[in-house]
């Protein structure tokens, strides 16, 4: 038998006496919640006539879905034992490529980025792990999770067995193996279900690939857990593989949609086993749009009767956090619609953006409780969210005074060609002649402000599918074009031309601009501006500071801005968009400082005198 401890260490238990005084030393140190609740050793996790077995025994899988990017990493463990606490004996999470590779050949798994103490922790908690490492995963997230730097090369085609795609998957999965194949469940770590890529029948039927995908997680190691494919029920037939089992995800809107899922499932696998590996109890936002609320009542009557049947169950979202940063992703019809998703990913689920339980969770915990007949331990007091009064913003930073290097090139020029992934870029060039005409920027992405002597003429958003303006301008005048990476979009088939900026040309009355400088704006390190006390609107940075003689989480205010970014003690918290529907950013305590904390705010329509406060409740 053996235990997985927190540095990756194997430790032997010989007999079950040394096992006792290890707790009983455990006890006294006051260390318990380090010692897993689930038996220690490696277990097998398979399919055995039809159904889920654990060492042989039926096992069903009560899951619920959060992300550890999408947390901040001390509050972790405090969403674990809430998902305990509502009768969950197994979380899912998928990897986030891009996140761990930021360059190629480079990466990361430290602090949030540390997917193997999650799931250690999980472990410890007594809970079991769905790992759904992708190397796509959709979930909302930028380019579904896609390192930026795979699109340098435009002809590249993602979710497809071309080598310029499959040759960095394999790396990135290898490596993986490396952190996360000791923690399967045939090893004596947590994780009970592995996924086979993600609901690639939605993408196409290229079962080739799938096999491809399949190989590289088995010589990844990926060999001690149950692995599996997950799809849409009616594109369960394009997506999966005849030897392994299928998970299907749906939602649950009205009550019967689960029967009716499961009926489709039982036609294409009348064998089993019966998992709803993605059970929509919510939904995400988009700016411009609404906010989700989603009908509680058909999801509690859905959830009810799948585990009266004795189905699996993976809810998504139980939690779904934040996507800090540049993170979010957006939403495409492959027709020319963009829909680029908030920073908020609250999903209007069980446990909300801040780990606060709603009315759904306890409606949840109370049916899961019934039909299993498990009573859950009881639910964690959580620390009230603070108000922060109104923080001034008095030092700023033009943007147009603090440009970084040029980068002069013909033609414009798209992010990934010059290395870049996130934040903004500028294109510059100068009217060689008057003009008076359309300025066209073709394939924007995604949202631009186009200035003449950097006065504002307008803007151009993909969302809205615009792509020119009318433009007067005389010789000599400096054109200006700032673009934000707003997103790129994470599902559908046109995933693969998402590079961000301007990504083919621009026309003026008809006739190609060229010559242009293009900087880099990735917005890293805003700290280090030169502020100062003096006026600043347009594109500038505003900088101001509050203290606290305590911290607790809160809820910043953004809505006397425009539209940019938000950072508070150096940490991208998020967007500004005065579009909504989201307007505040949630501020986890343990980001805070008692004492002095500094706020960064950038914003395209800057105007002096604007300020946040921290509010107690979101507004989203």
């Amino acid at each position: 038998m053996a235990r997985v401890e927190q540095d990756g260490t194997r430790f032997p238990f010989g007999v079950t006496g040394l096992r006792k005084r290890l707790l009983n030393l455990l006890l006294v140190l006051g260390l318990t919640s380090m010692v897993s609740a689930q038996t220690v050793g490696s277990h097998s996790f398979k399919v055995s006539n039809g159904q889920f077995t654990l060492d042989g025994k039926p096992f069903r899988v009560v899951s619920g879905e959060m992300h550890y990017p999408r947390i901040p990493r001390a509050y972790w463990r405090d969403r674990l034992r809430m998902a305990k606490a509502m009768g969950l004996n197994t979380i899912t999470t998928y990897v986030f490529w891009n996140v761990h590779e930021p360059q190629p050949g480079v990466y990361d798994f430290t602090g949030n980025n540390d997917v193997a103490e999650f799931i250690r922790e999980a472990q410890q908690e007594g809970l079991y792990v769905i790992l759904r490492p992708g190397p796509y995963v959709c979930a909302e997230w930028e380019w579904g999770g896609y390192p930026a730097w795979l699109l340098k090369d435009p002809s590249t085609k993602v979710r497809t067995t071309d080598p310029k795609f499959m040759q960095p998957a394999a790396r990135w999965i290898k490596r993986l193996g490396q952190e996360l194949a000791p923690l399967q469940i045939g090893n004596g770590g947590p994780i009970i279900l592995t996924q086979v890529e993600n609901e690639y029948g939605s993408f196409g039927d290229d079962h080739t690939y799938m096999q491809q995908i399949h190989k590289l997680l088995i010589d990844a190691g990926f060999t001690k857990s149950q692995l599996y494919t997950a799809d849409g029920p009616i594109q369960v037939p394009d997506g999966a593989l005849p030897d392994l089992p299928v998970g299907i995800n749906f939602g649950g809107e009205k009550d019967g949609d689960a029967k009716e899922a499961f009926v489709t499932l039982k036609k294409l696998r009348p064998d089993g086993p019966f998992f709803n590996s993605e059970y929509w109890a919510g939904w995400f936002d988009h700016w411009g749009g609404k906010h989700a609320h989603t009908n509680t009542a058909a999801q509690l009557a859905n959830l009810r009767w799948m585990l009266e049947q004795g189905y699996s169950v993976s809810i998504y979202m139980f939690h779904g956090g934040t996507s800090f940063g540049w993170m979010n992703g957006a939403n495409s019809d492959g027709k020319g619609s963009y829909e680029p998703d908030v920073t908020s990913y609250d999903y209007d689920s069980a446990l909300d953006e801040s780990g606060r339980p709603t009315p759904k969770y306890f409606g949840m915990r109370d049916i899961i409780a019934k039909v299993t007949g498990v009573n859950p331990p009881p639910v964690p007091t959580v620390a009230p969210a603070m108000g922060v009064p109104a923080v001034a913003l008095p030092d700023a930073a033009s943007l147009w005074e603090n440009l970084p290097t040029a980068i002069r090139s013909d033609n414009v020029e798209a992010m990934e060609q010059i290395g870049q992934a996130y934040g903004y870029i500028l294109y510059r060039t100068h009217l060689r002649s008057d003009v008076d005409g359309e300025l066209v920027l073709d394939q924007l992405h995604s949202y631009a402000g186009v200035y003449l002597n950097k006065r504002l003429m307008g803007t151009i958003d993909r969302r809205l599918k615009q792509d020119r303006l009318s433009l007067h301008g005389t010789a000599g005048a400096q054109l200006d074009i700032l673009v934000e990476n707003t997103g790129r979009v994470n599902f559908g088939k046109s995933i693969g031309g998402e590079q961000a900026g301007i990504t083919r040309q621009v026309t003026l009355a008809g006739k190609p601009l060229v010559g242009w400088e293009i900087y880099p704006l990735t917005m890293t390190h805003v700290e280090k501006l030169p502020f100062a006390k003096r006026p600043c609107e347009g594109p500038c940075f505003y900088r101001g500071s509050f203290n606290l003689p305590k911290t607790a989480d809160t809820f910043l205010d953004t809505s006397e801005f425009t539209k940019g970014q938000l950072w508070l003690n150096g940490r991208a918290l998020g967007r500004i968009w005065n579009v909504g529907p989201q307007k505040t950013l949630y501020t986890p305590a343990p980001w805070l400082k008692e004492g002095r904390n500094e706020v960064i705010v950038f914003d395209l329509d800057g105007k002096m005198g604007r300020s946040v406060r921290g509010l107690e409740k979101p507004v989203l």
